[in-house]
């Protein structure tokens, strides 16, 4: 089941679809051919309906006639998953076939690591052909500390609190002020979304800096929005979806692992661990893991 981050980014592209090709170009240095509009498609790729067949959310440009340019498959990648290397290839073939126009997949990840594992060639044959996503880092994405840069493209804004709030503290505390500052133009529903995701992407420092502010009334956003959800910073959503992103990490390294070791998990065992949320017990199966040759090696 996709975490609650992975949901979120994705709504930010669905909320404003032009956020996918402006990161392209500006962020990526993609030359993106000339386009007059902007649609939300389906993202089933496949003949056959099947999750590993599905993006997270796909875009095309397309002219005033209707005639698509460009396909987008875009996905939010938290973890390394060996499987996408054999899915995103999928992806952009199909999206090719379906709208007679070039396409890429845009991989989106707030993970250094990640975007590394992601940034390479997939071999799709033996003569050499290849099939290569475009990853989107935390490193490529911009940083946003001008509130009226963030009023216009908040959801940039919250993607840029996102890929940065482990940055030096007065970075992500800069970026966060923007993005929450910016949110008092939003309808409720998303102003409190986007406040959520920023602090759960906060570190303990800035995120103490960001109440200290708060406390001593040095922070000019001082509606009852900011105080509810900043000042007491709804600690227990906060709290919940750090500790159910830290705990889909540590299953996800464990597949990982036992794959590159050989072992095969059954199905019950692999439902067992993805709906684990005790991270101790996570990451003691990791150890295990390390040194298993079947699956009762981890747990027993």
């Amino acid at each position: 089941m996709p975490s609650p981050l992975h949901e979120a980014i994705v709504g930010l592209f669905r909320e404003r679809p032009a956020l996918a090709p402006e990161l392209l170009r500006d962020a990526l240095g993609v030359e993106l051919p000339g386009y007059d509009e902007l649609r939300l498609e389906s993202a089933e790729l496949g003949d056959v309906v099947a999750p590993e067949y599905r993006a997270d959310v796909v875009i095309v440009l397309a002219l005033a006639s209707g005639r698509a340019v460009l396909a987008i498959a875009i996905e939010v990648q938290l973890g390394i998953d060996a499987r996408k290397r054999f899915t995103w290839p999928v992806y952009a073939t199909s999206l090719r076939a379906r709208h007679g126009c070039e396409a890429a997949v845009l991989v989106v990840t707030p993970e250094e690591a990640v975007a590394r594992w992601c940034d390479a060639p997939i071999a799709i044959g033996p003569a050499g052909s290849v099939v290569r996503p475009i990853v989107l880092g935390p490193s490529r994405v911009p940083v946003v500390t001008d509130e009226r840069a963030a009023r216009a493209e908040p959801e940039l804004a919250v993607l840029s609190a996102i890929a940065h709030a482990t940055d030096a503290t007065e970075v992500a505390l800069a970026i966060a002020t923007a993005t929450l500052g910016a949110a008092r133009d939003l309808d409720e529903e998303r102003a409190r979304l986007y406040a959520d995701l920023v602090l759960s992407r906060l570190g303990a420092a800035a995120r103490a800096a960001l109440e200290e502010l708060m406390s001593a009334g040095k922070y000019e956003y001082q509606s009852d929005f900011a105080k509810k959800y900043v000042a007491l910073g709804r600690a227990e959503g906060v709290v919940e979806g750090r500790a159910e992103g830290v705990a889909e990490g540590r299953a996800e390294a464990i597949l990982l692992l036992l794959e590159a070791r050989g072992v095969v998990l059954g199905e019950p065992m692999r439902e067992r661990l993805r709906a684990c949320r005790d991270v101790a017990v996570l990451d003691r199966w990791l150890l295990r893991a390390a040194n298993a040759t079947r699956e009762e090696d981890v747990f027993g």
